[in-house]
């Protein structure tokens, strides 16, 4: 991007790496933004990256080398990077990196798998954006088969909460110690989506596992261990996000 061209301050800072654009533009609102020494508080300002001082809360902020790291998240860690209650965070297994970052998404507290955390701003926006629905893939272990009638249901959408859940595509798998194992597609996630899912249809979740982000698989990453986006991977995330982009419009 040419220094001259200006952008809007929030996408700057979340380039910088203090988190998402949403999150920025709190930091905005709550006047913790300086352009030149003078507070903003407007969320339509722009900065012409390079040619002004802007700090927040006190520090002079630069945009940083991007990274995008892969993360097996364990059930029992969340997705935050602080927490009241003491427990481990993602970023605690992330302590050694140098970069800011931050997750892309969140999966619950007793939920595991498939986790992005980056400080690529543009990433993680159109990873978050709702009108862009990047798919993502889950297995889930229940203790009961679903019903001959249930499936198609959740592909049709269940009201829950004022909201609409329902799945792009569902599977029947092993019957395992584990109990029945089913993978499932999601288009645009809900908060609890595939828990919430379950409970209508009584059903008692034992593990639910995320597998993959778009063309972005889990593979043979451990429990707990973590790795750096390749070439590669983010090229095919890239264009996914593109054509999700491109059938919006």
């Amino acid at each position: 991007m040419p220094e001259t061209e200006s952008i809007r301050l929030q996408k700057y800072l979340a380039d910088c790496g203090l988190g998402s654009r949403r999150f920025c533009e709190k930091l905005i609102a709550a006047g913790r933004v300086k352009i030149n020494g003078d507070i903003v508080t407007e969320l339509g300002t722009k900065v012409v990256p390079g040619q002004q001082k802007i700090e927040c809360n006190g520090k002079l902020v630069a945009k940083e080398a991007t990274v995008t790291l892969l993360l097996n998240k364990p059930p029992k860690v969340i997705c935050t990077s602080d927490d009241p209650q003491g427990r481990t965070t993602v970023l605690d297994l992330l302590e050694d990196l140098p970069e800011r970052i931050y997750t892309v998404g969140r999966l619950d507290f007793m939920s595991e798998g498939l986790i992005v955390v980056t400080n690529d701003g543009d990433l993680a926006h159109s990873l978050m954006h709702p009108r862009y629905h990047i798919p993502k893939v889950y297995k889930v272990w229940i203790d009961t088969p679903l019903g001959h009638h249930q499936r198609p249901k959740m592909m049709r959408g269940i009201p829950s909460k004022g909201e609409t859940l329902r799945v792009l595509d569902i599977d029947e798998g092993r019957h395992t110690k584990q109990g029945v194992e089913y993978t499932i597609t999601l288009g645009e996630g809900r908060n609890r989506h595939i828990r919430r899912l379950m409970e209508h249809f009584e059903k008692k979740v034992f593990r639910l596992q995320r597998i993959a982000i778009g063309p972005i698989r889990l593979d043979d990453l451990k429990t707990g261990e973590w790795r750096r986006a390749k070439p590669a991977e983010l090229k095919l995330l890239r264009a996914a996000i593109k054509e999700a982009k491109s059938t919006t419009k």
